[in-house]
């Protein structure tokens, strides 16, 4: 008997949208507005934090905000995501700066910016369709834990030793043996503050956590004069710094644009599915618009001195609650950070280093969370073991090889399922319509390794039919495509459509709705 799996339509389809572009912003003025200014003040401590963890000028992380709420929205794909400098880059950006210097760090985010481009005239938005979910997830807990290994010396008045490989864990006990006591009680209570302030209720929905940890931690450091405190230089107009292009042909050079390029579209376009689900009209993001946005972005950013920039998917939920129904309050949060740091840059400067530094280290927990090791866990071993082997090598050798590393153990585990060379990065798929209906048809593998094309017959699916997804005879689905598929179901029935599985009861599923399914006899 053939079991099947309805997603219907809820509400006859998707709700009216707002209005874009100049429509939009005289429509909805008011809440974006509102919307922009409670992401400001989110934004600012994290744009001078991450700066400064990143081995740059703090004023570049201010510069990277504005251009990417002001210059870089406008050219992107997507509707309420937030733009800006964020943790997930701090490893590639001070590793560039630690390599090459500032000024070289710079010319290769604008070549970088100049790639993302490319890639996005060039429609390989769908891309991240080939990363398994298991190894991204590994990867931004990596950044996570090498993040909170490098603040921790900052929270407790030591400077960042920058170590790698094994080193990054055995300079930290000397550190936390011989703290500098007020510099340290400044850096915990901003721990304390970014963990206990989101459960004070309306008062936390009205000051955001990270200003509430800088001005404690700014109160406390006036008062036992804790150091070192923020340095702006000269401040907004003279923190623009043009790049060096002049070691660009180097092999660190072309490492270090590799990664950008890499993570930077990577983080964005995950970002951007991920705000597409929690958007109340539940727009879809134009992806290769969005790599071109965040490409224009860094290429401007990089080129006046600015951080590179992605889409933020923590300030992007803030926005969301925050009640943003267009792009304008992306720019108004940009518009405001331009306002704020022209006009009063002595008051960033009394605040401690030791208090950015506690709002990253919980920033890097967040990243590397346990709660995401254990759903991990729930999907199964194996996406664990992948997710925990990525996470350990990104801290403990360098990014590419912590991701090559899971991607490899990824594809070795489905040949071992049964995935043949012909099958590996090339599904077995057919598409039928009867004009009633539409049936896709899979065969054998089903993997991370080859659901990009999937992902294609997917996105161009005819809205609002019936669409049947044919099982029979696959006898591998990873946890990667089940979620993929699962996303696609969701949606395509808010066009109105609905979608049906069939065949897939013969497949051996896990404790977890996306554990891999196995037949019990894998046929290749």
């Amino acid at each position: 008997m053939t079991t099947e799996s309805m997603v219907d339509a809820q509400g006859g389809g998707r709700p009216t949208p707002p209005k874009d572009w100049l429509p939009g912003l005289k429509e909805n003025v008011q809440t974006d507005a509102v919307s922009g200014l409670i992401i400001f003040l989110i934004a600012l401590p994290l744009c001078l934090g991450i700066a400064l963890a990143s081995g740059a000028p703090p004023i570049a992380g201010v510069i990277s905000g504005i251009i990417a709420g002001t210059l870089a929205n406008l050219f992107s794909g997507s509707y309420v995501t937030i733009n800006g400098p964020a943790a997930g880059m701090i490893v590639i950006v001070a590793g560039a700066v630690t390599e090459l210097g500032f000024r070289q760090a710079l010319a290769v985010g604008v070549v970088a910016g100049a790639i993302q481009i490319a890639l996005g005239a060039a429609k390989t938005g769908k891309l991240t369709g080939f990363f398994p979910l298991s190894v991204v997830h590994g990867m931004l807990a990596g950044i996570g834990l090498i993040i909170m290994a490098g603040q921790i010396h900052i929270a407790v008045g030591h400077e960042n030793p920058r170590a790698h490989g094994p080193h990054i864990l055995t300079e930290i006990p000397p550190s936390l043996t011989d703290p500098v006591v007020a510099t340290a009680l400044v850096g915990l209570a901003a721990v304390l503050v970014m963990i206990f302030w989101p459960r004070l209720g309306k008062v936390a929905g009205v000051i955001p956590a990270p200003l509430a940890a800088v001005v404690i931690g700014t109160v406390i450091a006036v008062i036992n004069g804790a150091e070192p405190r923020l340095d702006l230089g000269g401040g907004l107009l003279d923190g623009f710094q043009s790049p060096d292009f002049s070691g660009l042909v180097s092999a660190p050079a072309i490492k270090w644009i590799v990664l950008y390029v890499f993570v930077a579209s990577l983080e964005s376009l995950l970002t951007a599915e991920a705000v597409d689900k929690l958007d109340p009209w539940k727009r879809r993001s134009n992806m290769n618009k969005e790599l071109i946005g965040k490409g224009v972005g860094n290429v401007l950013s990089s080129a006046v001195g600015g951080l590179p920039m992605i889409a933020e998917v923590v300030r992007s939920k803030a926005n969301i609650m925050a009640g943003a129904r267009t792009r304008w309050s992306n720019f108004f949060h940009g518009l405001f950070l331009f306002a704020f740091v022209l006009a009063l840059p002595g008051v960033l400067e009394l605040i401690p280093l030791a208090a950015l530094a506690g709002i990253l280290l919980v920033v890097g927990f967040k990243l590397a969370h346990p709660a995401d090791f254990k759903h991990a866990w729930d999907i199964g071993k194996v996406d664990f073991v992948l997710m925990i082997v990525t996470a350990f090598a990104v801290l403990l050798t360098d990014l590419l090889i912590g991701v090559a590393t899971g991607i490899i153990l990824g594809l070795l585990y489905a040949v071992s399922k049964g995935a043949a060379p012909g099958n590996l990065f090339k599904p077995n798929i057919k598409v039928e319509d009867d004009g009633a209906q539409v049936t896709v048809i899979f065969r054998r593998a089903l993997g991370f390794h080859n659901f990009i094309p999937v992902r294609s017959v997917l996105d161009n699916m005819p809205r609002g039919r019936t669409v049947t997804l044919d099982f029979n005879g696959v006898h591998y689905v990873d946890p990667t495509v089940l979620e993929r598929l699962q996303d696609f179901e969701v949606d395509y029935a808010f066009d109105g459509g609905t979608v049906r599985r069939i065949g897939d009861e013969s497949l051996r599923a896990g404790p977890h709705p996306f554990s891999t399914r196995t037949a019990p006899k894998a046929t290749v």
